[in-house]
């Protein structure tokens, strides 16, 4: 399947509210300034957040450099900055997130990050449009129902256990720090800052891993469709005799 099928599969198979999209880390800032459409904040700083939010929720083709970025939080996780002894001992986090300087530092060394030095770009873009090709990650936003089946989709065959871990605040390490620094699918539950500067709602969590794990997913899921399992999912009912409903799936409960 060509990217397109992949995102309108994977849509239709997890009812998606956001644009499932690309992220890209660049050597040089002119690697990055070529993408066809590609957008540059203008005389302003932002989050990292917000400029995965602009590729989410509207579409956007946007390239950052370090000084396009509010601090060395953002930069510090896709390695375009920060990770300097001022920065991992999390003093600026200390009486606001944590309650001393030896907890915001232990923050700070638990974070997945990308190693600092080595990039001095990055990109987002809508994976539909094929303007990352090959992006480093792809990345999407669902409901927690909907991140369960897509997991199930990835064990459907050569099963691995996933261990995720939940940094806090800062969890954009979770997520598309820890997918860009191991290639491994990394889930995480949105922090504050992802939902008051990147718009994530409530009932969202994002997923991220290498795109060529897309369509293993969508193999898996479609398998599962034709054993009667199928996002969103019905619900049987709390008061009612199990047994004729697991006998669907498990002929032995008849």
């Amino acid at each position: 399947m060509n990217t397109k099928e992949l995102v309108a599969k994977l849509e239709t198979l997890l009812r998606l509210r956001s644009i499932p999209f690309g992220m890209k880390l660049y050597e040089t800032v002119a690697q990055m300034e070529v993408i066809p459409k590609i957008r540059r904040p203008k005389e302003s700083v932002h989050t990292l957040d917000q400029i995965v939010a602009q590729a989410a929720r509207l579409g956007w083709t946007v390239g950052i450099t370090t000084d396009d970025l509010v601090g060395d939080q953002c930069r510090s996780v896709v390695g375009l900055g920060g990770q300097d002894e001022k920065w991992f001992s999390g003093q600026h986090m200390t009486g606001v997130w944590f309650a001393t300087k030896v907890d915001a530092a232990a923050h700070q060394k638990a974070m997945n990050v990308v190693p600092a030095g080595k990039y001095k770009a990055l990109a987002v873009a809508p994976l539909a449009s094929g303007r990352l090709e090959p992006p480093d990650i792809a990345l999407f936003y669902a409901t927690p129902g909907a991140m369960m089946y897509f997991i199930n989709g990835l064990q459907w065959s050569g099963y691995k256990r996933f261990d995720w871990s939940v940094v806090g605040e800062s969890a954009c390490a979770d997520s598309w720090g820890r997918a860009l620094r191991t290639r491994e699918p990394s889930l995480s539950i949105p922090c504050f800052a992802e939902r008051r500067y990147g718009g994530v709602l409530d009932d969202e969590m994002l997923m991220a891993l290498p795109p060529e794990q897309l369509e293993k997913a969508i193999a898996g899921m479609e398998a599962l469709a034709k054993n009667g399992f199928r996002y969103p999912f019905a619900q049987y009912g709390i008061q009612q005799d199990v047994r004729a409903g697991m006998a669907v799936s498990y002929p032995d409960r008849k």
